[in-house]
Order: C-alpha cells, then sequence, then structure tokens
C-alpha cells in the first residue's frame, strides 16, 4: 500500500487550470460546490495560445459578471481577402464584416490574450469565496497526477467518492511553463493559481516529490492536446482523425509594415509563398499564421524543430510582396502541424469527463479552441454542480453533457478541416477556383464559430415539438435563448433579458403573457403564475444563490436569506404599462411578497420598446424577435446554460403537465 503525504475528499476535482478548467471551476465556485483545480503550470500563461473571444463565450462570461473582457478586447470589427491577380500581384478582392448581423449583441470576435482570461476566471472564482456558506474553490500549481481509479461498485451512490487520483506535488523550478519563445515581457501576467493562504491546512506542508491521494465524487480533465487523464482511461479514449504533414507557424508582434490591413483581420493567399491570415491584437500587437508547407509540396521535409522566427517573418514577406513587413518588437512565436481529432467518448460512467483540448483538437486559425473548450465546461459544470447539491437527478443529466458536446465537436473538426483547406491553396489555378468558395464560407461560417448556431438535440434535457415551432418559431428548444432588450414594467428601465439571468444555477420559466390588457389572456397567466406559485415551485428544493451575480441586477440579499426557489419565473406581456396596475392586475407568484423587502418589482417585463429610424419613433415588440404570437404569448423553459429547454403555451391545461414532467425528470423532489 502506498504512503500519501494526505488522503482528502473533494466534490469535483478538475485537471488543468486553462481557460475549460477555469470555467467548470467558476460554476463550482458559485453554486458553492467544495472542488479542487490542480494545474503543472505555476501560474497563467504569459504569452502565445488562444486570443479570440467569439459571441457566445462573450455572453456566458458576462453572465457570470465578467464583462470587462468584452470592454478590453481589440474588437474585429471587419475581414478582407487578399488574392494574387492575373500577373500573380495580390490586391484585396473582398472586404466583409467579422461576423452576422443580429447574432448577438456581442456583435463580433475580440481579442485578448489568454492569461488574461485565466486571470479574470481566477478572480471571479476567489471573490466567489465571499459567500460564508460556499466553500472556497482551491486552484494550486506544480501538480500533476500520477494514478487514477474508479470503484465501480460505488458508481450508483450519490453520496460516494469512487474517482481515486493520486496527485504528485513539484517545486517551482522542476515543472516548465507552456512553450514561448522571444523577447517576452513576463511582467504582464503575475498572477499565480495559488499562495500559502488560499491552500488548506493538510496541503501547506505538501513537500516536492509528495504524492497525496484525493477522493472524489467527479473527476474533469481540462488538461489539453497531451492529456494525462485521456490516456489513463485507455484506448478507448484515444482520439480520432487526421495528422497531417502540414506546418504553419504562429507569432505575436508589432509589425513595422506598409500592409493596408494590418488593423482588420485579413486573409491573404500567394502564389509566391502560400498563405497567411492575421488578427489585430491589443497593445498594436498583431497574430500571424504563417503557412510553411501544405503536406504536399516538397517542403514536407521541413520539421517543427526546424522552425525559426526568422523563417517566420521572411517567409511572410514573400507572401506579403510587394508590401513589406517586418518587426522589432516579438511577443511570442511557435509552429505546429495541423491535427483535427476528437474522441468518441466525452465521459466514463457519468463520473469522470473530458473537455477542451482534451478531447477535440484542431488548427487555430478559426479561433475556436478556447472558446468550444469554456463552451464544453459551461456545458457540463451546471450538471455536475447541482448533481453535487442534490438539486437534480444525476443519471438524467450528466448523460447529455457526452451527447451533445460530441457533435458540437464533430461539427467543428469538419469546419476546421474545409476552412484549412481553402486557406491553403497554393496555385494560382486553385486559389482562382476556390476563391468564391472561400468568401461564401466565411460569410455563412459566423452561424458556427460564434457559436451562436450551435443547436443541441432531443434529449430529456431538450423536449423539441411541432407545438414549440407553431408558438415561438424563432426561439427553438436546443439553441440558447436569445437576448432582447425589454422594459421593467414597474419603472421602465430597458433592460437586457441576459442581464436578468446571470448563471447561478437557477432554471428561469419565461411567461411570455401576451396582451393581458384583454381580461381572458390576463385571466389565463394568471392561473398558470398561481399554479406556478403554489403546486410546481414548492415541489422542489431551493438553492442556494450566491449574491456576487447580482451586482449588476441592484438587488439586495441578506446572508441570511439567499436561498431561493430553483425556478425563476419572468412575466414579459404586451400590454400597455398605464393600463396594467402589477399589485392588483396581476398574480403575486410573478411579483412575490417579501417581508423585510416587500414586493418584487423585478421580475415583470413589458415587450414594447421604442426604436428610432429616420427620425421617426416606432414602437417595436421583441415578441417578433422571438417569433411568438403578441396576443397570446408563449411559455418559454430555459436550462441554467441559457439553453431553451422547451415551449408550450400559455392557457391550455395540458401545457401545466408537460411543464411538471420535464421539471420531475430533471429535478430531485422534496419527497425524494
Amino acid at each position: 500500500m502506498p504512503t500519501y503525504s494526505s488522503v482528502s475528499k473533494v466534490d469535483v476535482l478538475i485537471i488543468g487550470a486553462g481557460p475549460a478548467g477555469l470555467m467548470c471551476a467558476l460554476w463550482m465556485a458559485r453554486l458553492g460546490v467544495n472542488a479542487r483545480v490542480v494545474e503543472k503550470r505555476a501560474t497563467p500563461v504569459s504569452a502565445g495560445q488562444a486570443d479570440g473571444i467569439q459571441s457566445r463565450t462573450f455572453e456566458i462570461l458576462d453572465s457570470f459578471g465578467l464583462d470587462q473582457v468584452w470592454r478590453e478586447s481589440t474588437h474585429v470589427k471587419e475581414a478582407t481577402f487578399w488574392d494574387p491577380d492575373e500577373n500573380g500581384k495580390i490586391h484585396r478582392s473582398s472586404r466583409v464584416p467579422n461576423s452576422m448581423k443580429g447574432l448577438s449583441r456581442f456583435d463580433c470576435t475580440g481579442t485578448i490574450h489568454q492569461g488574461v482570461i485565466e486571470s479574470f476566471l481566477i478572480q471571479a472564482i476567489r471573490a466567489s469565496a465571499s459567500v460564508p456558506s460556499h466553500p472556497e474553490v482551491i486552484i494550486e500549481g506544480n501538480i500533476t497526477p500520477s494514478s487514477l481509479h474508479i470503484d465501480e461498485t460505488l458508481i450508483d451512490d450519490q453520496d460516494a467518492y469512487p474517482v481515486m487520483v493520486t496527485l504528485k506535488h513539484f517545486d517551482d523550478a522542476s515543472v516548465v511553463d507552456a512553450k514561448s519563445r522571444g523577447n517576452i515581457d513576463e511582467s504582464l501576467h503575475k498572477t499565480s493559481f495559488g499562495d500559502d493562504d488560499s491552500k488548506p491546512k493538510y496541503l501547506q506542508n505538501a513537500q516536492p516529490g509528495a504524492e497525496e491521494l484525493v477522493l472524489a465524487k467527479y473527476f474533469v480533465g481540462c488538461d489539453g492536446a497531451h492529456s494525462w487523464v485521456r490516456k489513463a482511461l485507455g484506448q478507448e479514449f484515444r482520439l480520432r482523425g487526421e495528422t497531417t504533414e502540414a506546418i504553419w507557424g504562429a507569432m505575436d508582434i508589432i509589425p513595422v509594415t506598409d500592409f493596408p490591413d494590418i488593423r482588420v483581420r485579413s486573409m491573404v493567399r500567394s502564389t509566391s509563398g502560400g498563405s497567411l491570415m492575421m488578427i489585430p491584437r491589443e497593445n498594436k500587437l498583431v497574430r500571424l499564421y504563417i503557412q510553411l508547407t501544405d503536406g504536399l509540396s516538397t517542403n514536407c521535409l521541413l520539421t517543427r524543430s526546424m522552425v525559426t522566427p526568422e523563417m517566420l517573418i521572411e517567409t511572410a514577406q514573400r507572401i506579403l510582396s510587394p508590401y513589406t513587413i517586418d518587426f522589432t518588437y516579438i511577443h511570442w512565436w511557435s509552429a505546429y502541424q495541423i491535427v483535427q481529432r476528437s474522441g468518441d467518448h466525452f465521459d466514463k460512467q457519468g463520473r469522470i469527463f473530458l473537455a477542451g483540448d482534451a478531447v477535440h483538437t484542431h488548427s487555430p486559425k478559426a479561433g475556436q479552441g478556447m472558446n468550444v473548450s469554456m463552451q464544453d465546461t459551461y456545458n457540463l459544470g451546471w450538471k455536475i454542480g447541482l448533481a453535487c447539491k442534490g438539486l437534480v437527478r444525476p443519471t438524467a443529466i450528466i448523460p447529455t453533457y457526452d451527447m451533445e458536446r460530441k457533435l458540437v465537436a464533430k461539427e467543428l473538426i469538419a469546419f476546421d478541416r474545409k476552412f484549412s483547406e481553402l486557406l491553403s491553396m497554393h496555385s494560382a489555378k486553385d486559389i482562382s477556383e476556390s476563391s468564391v468558395e472561400l468568401k461564401q464560407f466565411f460569410k455563412k461560417a459566423p452561424l458556427f464559430t460564434t457559436g451562436i448556431g450551435v443547436n443541441y438535440a432531443s434529449s430529456i434535457l431538450t423536449v423539441v415539438d411541432d407545438e414549440a415551432y407553431g408558438l415561438a418559431k424563432y426561439t427553438v428548444p436546443g439553441k440558447r435563448f436569445a437576448s432582447c432588450q425589454v422594459t421593467n414594467h414597474s419603472d421602465g428601465r430597458v433592460w437586457e433579458l441576459h442581464h436578468r439571468m446571470p448563471s447561478d444555477g437557477r432554471f428561469r420559466i419565461m411567461v411570455f403573457g401576451g396582451n393581458i390588457a384583454d381580461a381572458e389572456q390576463r385571466f389565463g397567466v394568471n392561473t398558470l403564475g398561481q399554479w406556478l406559485g403554489k403546486t410546481l415551485i414548492p415541489r422542489y428544493p431551493p438553492i442556494n444563490i450566491c449574491p456576487i451575480v447580482d451586482r449588476r441586477l441592484q438587488t439586495v440579499r441578506f446572508q441570511s436569506e439567499l436561498m431561493t426557489p430553483i425556478i425563476e419565473i419572468f412575466l414579459v406581456h404586451t400590454a400597455p404599462r398605464d393600463q396594467i396596475d402589477v399589485l392588483r392586475d396581476v398574480d403575486s407568484t410573478y411579483h412575490p411578497w417579501h417581508p423585510k423587502l416587500g414586493w418584487d418589482y423585478d421580475h415583470i417585463f413589458t415587450a414594447s420598446r421604442v426604436a428610432t429610424q429616420d427620425n421617426i419613433q416606432l414602437t417595436q415588440s421583441v415578441y417578433r424577435d422571438y417569433g411568438i404570437d403578441e396576443e397570446r404569448g408563449a411559455v418559454v423553459l430555459v436550462r441554467p446554460d441559457g439553453y431553451v429547454g422547451m415551449v408550450t403555451s400559455v392557457a391550455a391545461k395540458e401545457a401545466r403537465t408537460k411543464i411538471c414532467n420535464w421539471f420531475d425528470s430533471l429535478l430531485q423532489g422534496l419527497d425524494n
């Protein structure tokens, strides 16, 4: 029997403190779950790695209150295409928006350093520990796993700790951070993963080389493309796909150039040197992705170890000729082969999970790696977090992670393969023939690349039927619930609906009540509200809300009153505000009474908004944006991750049965 420096228990153990691991940890922190993150690095990355944030990821970060990511990122509004003319000279053949209009209030890609993202996530995780009832999520560097075992006799016991992981500690000098080269300014990111004051007592005296045993309910591998966790799970979990011979280089420089589109996203395909893509970044930096080989030409004998910064800039100069480019400052550079692979399994027995690069790898040119990785654990985090709190049925909810995210990974690999193929053309003929196809591909790409077009298949979490389409044409089960601006009925303040729906673990029932100035419609809405408040909500245990998520909402919560129903109810109607008295005309479920805070005025909205067009004020209803009838309305059930779970009617009695059955299948009842 091995001798361990300590033996401990934790509900969720996360390997890897990159964006995927930290997103999972942030869910644990907000839900008050006992969790721990270990990482072989000592600090967040200081250079290189991912830098592009897409619209859906901005929405997710904003739902945790991390709106500073959008403010501090460089917004990439445009993209240009450069192709050779009949004489072989590159010219700008097209200029297009770098997104698709109307997809999100975050209307373009943003670029910001991965180390900054990690630092923001760490700060948010630590801030969540301000709730006395929420345990601190510990994040530690210089630790790697060394063995993994699962006790299959304990799998079905939700109170058990069936996963056994041995962790090995190192000193600061024995672990090398991610490869980065160049004259890097290490002072930019000095945040550490943990310090002595933040470590639990049983770890403060851990010596380099010491091994400890951790027992966990759930184990999440977010440890990158060379994932130790994936390898420990065996051949069944190996990645399948292609590793091409094509080699690309990447470098972050402050360019000295006369190329006119250096501050927009530009894709340059040249007959003289291959292809290049440039992405503007913060602090005058520009990232260059430079094609060195296509895996087919005689240059394929080139290996990554042979690549130098001089080789990269010389290749860029050939591609951009007759324009010039050089640099005096390089922040980071690297070389990589295009690898497009994904796993067939994202979880093992509902207890061990893989996420991010640990289960799907691809080229970085489409700006998807960090985004899809964080979206993996955003999907997973609330499911295992609420399971740890005993609020949901694990055997129903947890298997949906593999089903939902595996399909996204497959689509990502197919997308990346096609994009890399179109961008890597060499000959003038190939470039000419594929030029229109590349532009059409890019024009349609934002629906996928932004993450807004993700559509989860029908499951216990996502009820798809014909009624849903008839009631809410543009609010489809399986897709993310879009944010529209609505007006608070009581004070006239305009809100983004997403701002009223933070990531705090609650399900939402969005009652689009239609025209409640009509007596019959109002009766149906109030009858539904009475049933929701007196019959449905009392069936399920409450959730302990982290008050930090409410700072932007300007709501008051007392420490002794953080328990709230796990289902939050909103009413969005189309009636004129002056025709409805909330306290007299609307059931109290939509504006509940609190003995210390009085009536709740924050959950009833009117869908009318004022828009200006050609200096004329027009009243518009967000019902049109959701595809909902303005008179009869609809009920939209929203999952904790912001995806639509079900759409049903307001007045039909069978709708209550559907709602009740859906929640009963997902949530633990108070009688369990």
